[in-house]
């Protein structure tokens, strides 16, 4: 039976959102302990909480929105990758050499920045760039994932990476937690949830082992 590394954070009270962004909140709004036959919950958050995609709405007005996605992109063979770049954020260099020919062969490249995700928001966090979009984009691949809470570095405001990312066709997957994954060749399931007009969606991220994983 393949392995499978859940690569979603929790959600719970108490979870770093974006400063300002809707914090996690979760209810119950019948109970079976107080005379109901069922318990029912609910909840309030941004769209953005955890693990989740950006659909092209979040920074375009006349972008598809989350129920709108080629879900295709987010299915399928991937790569994991670390990196450690500065704070002029991810470039090629800031690569690892082997990543070229991966890149080209699984059309998704997950990165990973932390050592350990940090609990707390991190307001210095590693962040993609314009010519870091342009080279996968020249390798054919169709979709970014990175274990910080955004593309842009945190004072961005006008998100050139998250703005030539989309320019390919290259979806964005954000906030995901590779802290326990070795860097090689997965399976990703990450599929939006079909909220329509909504700018992004939680996910729950995982990752299958391929059969030369298992074997090592």
């Amino acid at each position: 039976m393949a392995r499978i590394h859940d690569i979603s954070r929790p959600v719970r009270a108490g979870i770093p959102v974006w400063p300002g962004d809707t914090a996690f909140d979760f209810s119950f709004v019948a109970r079976i302990a107080e005379g109901s036959s069922v318990n029912v919950g609910r909840i309030e958050m941004s769209v953005h909480t955890g693990s989740h995609v950006d659909a092209p709405l979040h920074f375009d007005d006349e972008g598809a929105d989350a129920a709108s996605v080629p879900l295709e992109k987010y299915v399928g063979p991937c790569v994991v990758a670390d990196v450690r770049p500065s704070e002029r954020g991810i470039r090629p260099e800031d690569l690892p050499p082997e990543l070229d020919e991966e890149a080209r062969a699984h059309g998704r490249v997950l990165l990973r920045s932390y050592a350990r995700r940090p609990d707390a928001f991190d307001e210095h966090m590693a962040h993609a760039t314009p010519e870091l979009a342009d080279w996968l984009a020249e390798r054919g691949v169709q979709l970014l994932g990175v274990d910080t809470d955004s593309m842009d570095a945190f004072e961005s405001k006008e998100l050139p990476a998250h703005r030539r990312l989309n320019q390919h066709g290259i979806a964005i997957l954000e906030g995901i937690d590779l802290s326990d994954v070795e860097p090689g060749r997965y399976e990703l399931v990450a599929l939006p949830l079909r909220l329509e007009g909504a700018d992004g969606s939680p996910v729950r991220a995982v990752l299958i082992e391929r059969e030369e994983n298992r074997d090592e």
